[in-house]
C-alpha cells in the first residue's frame, strides 16, 4: 500500500504548529499538533513519526496533553514518554486502555500506524504551565473521554476534534450527535479568542467557526426528526439527507457514515420520550 506522507509547520500567534497528511488514492487524513508555552497538544500518528521527531526534538516540551485516545492524537506519545521522557496527560476514562496493546481497524492502522502502548496520568480539572493556567473542559460526543482546553491568560482555546468541519456528512460508529451538540453548546459559553482544531487546525475567527458547527448540527437535528416523527426509517432519511457518498465509507467497510449521524439522533429522541 504505497501512502503518502507530508508533514508542515507554521507559527500562529506564538503557538507552533505542526501538520501531517496520509493519502492514498482519495482518500486523505491529516492532522495536527500544537505547542505553545511549555505544552504539546496532541502528538499526532504513529505513522508520521520520523516526521514529527525533528519538529518535537526543536521543543523544549515541559508536558504533553491529548484530547481524546484516538491513535491519530496519540500516536507518538510512547516515543514522547521513552526517548524525550516527557510526561503525558489524558482523561482518566481511558488511561487503562492506552496502556495496552491498541485495537482498531486494519484501515486505520495502514494510515495511522500502530499505536504503542504508554501510561498517561490524569489531567484533573486544570493544568499550569510556565506563563498560564490551563482548563480542562470536557466536550464529549466524538469520543467519551473528548477534552478541550483553554490558556486562561490568552484566549487561545484548543477543541481537537470537536470541530473538524463545519457540516459534519460522515461520522465513526460510535459518535453521538446530541452530546456534540451539548459539548459545542457548553465551549461557547467560555471566552476565548484564537481557536486550533487538530484537524482544520487554525479557525479564522473561531468562535463564528464553532456557533456555525452547532447551528448546521441544530438545523440538522430538526430535520432529522420531523422526518422521523413523518415515519420515514433512518435508511430513508440518509438517502433524502445524504444522497453523496464519500470514499471513507467504502474504505473504512462502513466505520465512517453518514447513517450513524441519523442514528444517534434518533436513539436519543426516543431514550428522551421513553424517560
Amino acid at each position: 500500500m504505497l501512502l503518502k506522507k507530508n508533514f508542515a509547520q507554521q507559527t500562529v500567534n506564538g503557538v507552533k504548529i505542526g501538520n501531517g497528511t496520509v493519502s492514498f488514492q482519495r482518500v486523505k487524513l491529516n492532522v495536527h499538533c500544537f505547542f505553545v508555552d511549555g505544552v504539546l497538544i496532541d502528538t499526532g500518528s504513529k505513522s508520521l513519526e520520523k516526521l514529527l521527531k525533528p519538529f518535537f526534538n526543536q521543543l523544549r516540551i515541559d508536558k504533553v496533553v491529548m484530547t481524546h485516545f484516538h491513535e491519530d492524537h496519540t500516536g507518538c506519545a510512547a516515543f514522547l514518554q521513552e526517548d524525550l521522557q516527557v510526561p503525558l496527560f489524558m482523561n482518566d476514562i481511558m488511561i487503562e486502555y492506552c496502556k495496552k496493546k491498541a485495537d482498531y481497524p486494519i484501515y486505520r492502522q495502514l494510515f495511522w500506524g500502530k499505536l504503542r502502548p504508554f501510561r498517561a496520568e490524569a489531567i484533573g480539572e486544570t493544568f499550569n504551565s510556565p506563563n498560564a493556567i490551563w482548563r480542562v473542559i470536557k466536550t464529549p460526543g466524538h469520543a467519551i473521554d473528548h477534552l478541550a482546553f483553554l490558556n486562561d491568560n490568552t484566549g487561545q482555546l484548543f477543541t481537537g476534534d470537536l470541530y473538524c468541519q463545519e457540516r459534519t456528512k460522515v461520522v465513526l460508529r460510535e459518535e453521538n450527535i446530541p452530546v456534540i451538540i451539548e459539548s459545542l453548546k457548553k465551549i461557547l459559553t467560555y471566552d476565548f479568542e484564537d481557536v486550533f482544531c487538530s484537524h482544520a487546525g487554525y479557525l479564522d475567527d473561531g468562535r463564528t467557526a464553532l456557533k456555525r458547527k452547532l447551528d448546521y448540527l441544530l438545523d440538522l437535528q430538526g430535520n432529522i426528526l420531523k422526518l422521523h416523527e413523518d415515519g420515514k426509517t433512518p435508511e430513508d432519511i440518509n438517502a433524502i439527507l445524504f444522497s453523496k457518498k464519500y470514499p471513507i465509507t467504502l474504505f473504512s467497510s462502513g466505520e465512517w457514515d453518514s447513517i450513524y449521524i441519523i442514528q444517534s439522533i434518533i436513539k436519543q429522541h426516543d431514550k428522551t420520550l421513553i424517560s
